[in-house]
């Protein structure tokens, strides 16, 4: 009679075990599955932040290049008045073009405060009080009313230091994209 007991014990092991194997091959798998689950959310979270960043670079990069234009346009209409103001032949058309470049330029500042780096933030503000300082001097010496230090020569002086702070805020702002390397000159 102990025979068939023992028949019986070692069917109910057999069985348990095919259960048990079954149970732990399923249970193996669904962790599997699940630590690729996991392996591809972290993928997607990544390649969106990436895709996030790569936006952002896109858009600072855009800003930058509106700004750097709107700065070499305006630079390039007081230097054409300067010329008008010294030869004495500064048109009606010369003043509208003056300060249609001052107001894209403030515009594109005004933009690209929301995204500039700070250190472009310095670059792009030194260049702007440089202009302001040249579209002072050109209207007042335009309208009749020079200050004491308002000259032609004034005017020139003041372009070459625009001139440097436009090379230096565009330094920057391709260092800030990641174009260029630092301390190049």
């Amino acid at each position: 009679m102990s025979v068939p007991g023992s028949e019986i014990v070692v069917a109910v092991v057999g069985i348990a075990g095919t259960l048990l194997s079954a149970l732990l091959t399923q249970r193996s798998a669904n962790l599997i599955r699940l630590r690729e689950l996991e392996q591809t959310n972290r993928q997607r979270a990544e390649e969106r932040e990436h895709a996030l960043l790569q936006a952002r670079l896109e858009a600072r990069r855009a800003c930058y290049a509106s700004l750097n234009a709107a700065a070499l346009d305006y630079l390039t209409v007081l230097s054409n008045f300067g010329y008008a103001l010294e030869a004495g032949n500064v048109s009606d058309e010369m003043r509208s073009e003056l300060d249609q470049a001052r107001r894209d330029h403030r515009a594109r500042h005004a933009d690209a405060q929301m995204v500039l780096s700070d250190t472009v933030m310095a670059a792009a503000d030194k260049a702007s009080k440089a202009a302001g300082l040249i579209y002072g001097t050109l209207k007042r010496m335009d309208g009749g009313t020079p200050g004491p230090d308002d000259t032609i020569q004034a005017i020139r002086d003041g372009i070459t230091v625009l001139w440097d702070h436009l090379w230096v805020m565009r330094r920057d702002m391709r260092l800030d994209v990641g174009v260029g390397t630092p301390g190049e000159d």
